[in-house]
């Protein structure tokens, strides 16, 4: 079925359409970029047969089941001891639209990783938010909007960014509604660096702008059918990426991030080990939402549904030796030692040290960047423990 996007407000936010895929497709043969990328990502790859394959894709769809899917699945093999999902019997049935909210490790994987492990399981894949911050080049964007992905634009004016947020929603209400396509979003803006995954309620406020006509917030929270999701990986590539600019905001509060190193964080998420990757999908928070009084103030019940939202994904996190050795260092405890052996903790203790020999700082401050280091994998350990019930 072909899709078409009618409000002109959308057009540079939306992914291609179908009738735009040729020409797209031409454009993205074209730049030498996009090859530089494939020699590294896939060095093996035969140019000819792929160009002939891309040419051959008429739609999105196509695209997606052909060119992408095969892609993120040798990206799997290459860089992950296994990629899993579970949960799928808490899927909508019937293939019902939702939106997608999950806590953020990789920039580029995440959403992609998930849209194969849906196409596996029988379930469409979805449409996928991601930031302009990300679009360093011409055939970045092409290539993401023609995998079906909407663009979200950063660093705008307060007055930018309200008309931009109410075009946003607008778009996602239209996705789900006439499409009939599920989106993914992030709980935040941006990863949390530090795993302590928390959803802002500025994501729930920007999905409900389009939907408050005559009705209450709470329905318009339900017309959403939003489903966490929580992503756990054993071993995280851009961890000392991630300490090393910990270190650099804490001793330069006008430190900013040039486009460069966002590049190098995409290379590494994607080319990097992640050991097992796990994705479960989460309680339809509907189920959450019904307990709500719909009378309760506006910024209460935001706050309590991303509450929600956080405690499912704590839930369902999938843990690893990693989480719990790197909990008791943290916290000089044994609380965990039942769950891994001296062998797992060498073995972490070891990744951990050559992580912290690949950060190249000139005042280097090697407790204070390892101390960062293991907060990221216990602190999803640590919220699954202070959020589980009695």
């Amino acid at each position: 079925m072909e899709t078409t996007y009618p409000s002109p407000a959308f057009d540079d936010i939306r992914p291609v359409n179908d009738a735009e895929v040729p020409q797209a497709v031409e454009d993205l043969i074209s730049s030498d970029g996009l090859w530089r990328a494939l020699s590294y990502i896939a060095p093996d790859a035969d140019r000819a047969a792929l160009i002939e394959t891309m040419r051959s894709c008429r739609t999105k769809a196509e695209f997606k089941h052909t060119i992408s899917y095969k892609t993120v699945m040798a990206i799997a093999r290459r860089s992950t001891f296994s990629l899993t999902i579970s949960g799928r019997s808490r899927l909508p049935e019937g293939k019902t639209p939702c939106t997608f909210i999950s806590n953020h490790r990789d920039i580029v994987l995440d959403a992609a990783f998930l849209n194969v492990l849906l196409y596996d399981v029988g379930y469409d894949m979805t449409q996928i938010a991601i930031g302009d911050n990300l679009l360093i080049y011409p055939w970045i964007r092409l290539l993401v909007r023609l995998n079906n992905s909407f663009i979200v634009k950063r660093n705008l004016s307060a007055r930018r960014l309200l008309e931009n947020s109410r075009i946003l929603s607008a778009y996602i209400r239209h996705t789900l509604r006439q499409t009939h396509e599920s989106i993914w979003i992030a709980q935040r803006e941006g990863r949390a660096k530090d795993s302590n995954d928390q959803t802002q309620t500025s994501v729930l406020k920007m999905l409900c702008m389009a939907g408050e006509g005559g009705e209450g917030l709470l329905d318009n929270l339900m017309e959403l059918n939003i489903v966490p999701i929580a992503i756990s990986y054993e071993y995280d590539p851009c961890d000392y990426l991630k300490a090393r600019e910990f270190q650099l905001r804490r001793d330069d509060l006008n430190y900013v991030k040039s486009e460069r190193d966002d590049l190098l964080s995409m290379e590494t998420g994607i080319m990097g080990d992640k050991g097992r990757v796990h994705f479960t999908i989460g309680t339809p928070l509907n189920d959450t939402l019904r307990q709500f009084d719909p009378a309760m103030p506006r910024h209460e019940l935001l706050a309590a549904a991303a509450t929600a939202i956080d405690r499912d994904i704590y839930a369902h996190y999938r843990f690893y030796p990693s989480n719990y050795v790197a909990y008791d260092l943290l916290h000089a405890t044994l609380r965990f030692r039942m769950n891994y052996d001296l062998r797992d903790k060498a073995r972490f203790e070891a990744y951990l040290q050559r992580q912290l020999d690949r950060i190249d700082l000139p005042q280097k401050d090697e407790p204070y960047l390892r101390t960062k280091m293991l907060e990221m994998y216990a602190n999803p350990l640590k919220n699954h423990w202070d959020t589980k019930p009695e």
